[in-house]
């Protein structure tokens, strides 16, 4: 099975004239997440390290608090369907469907949930949050290759550098598969910057607040119900952090501003 994340196709373009051409579109395909023999899940996505989306998911759901609760995990040949059995009994909640549109996820949790505030540090410069967001989709890509792709990355605040990177067609599904991939290579998100190139809406804030982030950052807008989320968790919201400027929503304390000026 090719499981590169697209597929070759053609088109026509119009430029004062007709021409033929062709490329690499990104893939979307339904993916549905089996526990212990269970449908849990169905989410449209990209099949590609559908280990990490299932694990990274389970994981921001709080079906399972590590990797080692897996006993076995296993992809289908079509790459659709991802086998998750574990080491215990869980209790699941209904089946979801999780769109990778331009509407919100859906979750199980309650985003209206309490959270205890982070403690409010500097922790880097904005320049450095800005770098990084031109790092996030290298040539290796698959957003170069195909575009239509979103991407997720944790950013370690001292030094800069970009420890994970997942993509996906869904913006919702590159957090998952981040946290995913980040548990499977045992690399701690506590304390790190999450960066996305989608909107954050409350439900990708309430998962990366889950990860141990204190700063969340997009290429994109935050919506008011994440902003609101965000205050009460005091987390640094950055939005539209391109072109070398960006917009912080609140706590803007941690990307160096002088105490009393932000929040």
């Amino acid at each position: 099975m090719d499981n590169r994340g697209s597929e070759t196709t053609r088109w026509w373009e119009f430029h004062h004239d007709w021409q033929e051409s062709g490329g690499e579109v990104i893939e979307e395909i339904t993916l549905t997440i089996y526990v212990n023999g269970v449908e849990f899940v169905s989410i449209m996505g990209t099949p590609l390290n559908q280990d990490w989306l299932a694990v990274g998911f389970l994981k921001n759901e709080g079906i399972i608090s590590g990797l080692e609760e897996i006993s076995e995990l296993k992809i289908t040949s079509e790459g659709c369907c991802i086998d998750v059995w574990l080491k215990q009994e869980v209790q699941l909640p209904d089946k979801m469907v999780i769109t990778s549109g331009c509407g919100s996820g859906v979750t199980g949790d309650d985003l209206k949930e309490e959270r205890e505030p982070f403690p409010v540090t500097v922790l880097m410069k904005p320049e450095t949050l800005l770098k990084a967001f031109t790092m996030l989709q290298d040539k290796d890509s698959l957003y170069v290759k195909s575009r239509g792709v979103h991407a997720a990355g944790l950013l370690e605040v001292e030094s800069g550098d970009l420890l994970q990177v997942a993509e996906d067609v869904g913006r919702h599904n590159t957090i998952d598969k981040l946290q995913g991939a980040c548990l499977i290579k045992d690399i701690p998100t506590q304390g790190k910057a999450l960066l996305s190139t989608g909107r954050i809406s409350s439900e990708m804030l309430r998962k990366g607040a889950a990860m141990g982030c204190p700063i969340i950052a997009s290429r994109t807008s935050p919506t008011t119900a994440a902003i609101t989320l965000a205050r009460e968790w005091a987390i640094t919201l950055v939005g539209y952090a391109r072109h070398g400027k960006l917009r912080v929503y609140c706590f803007p304390e941690r990307l160096g501003m002088d105490e009393g000026k932000g929040e």
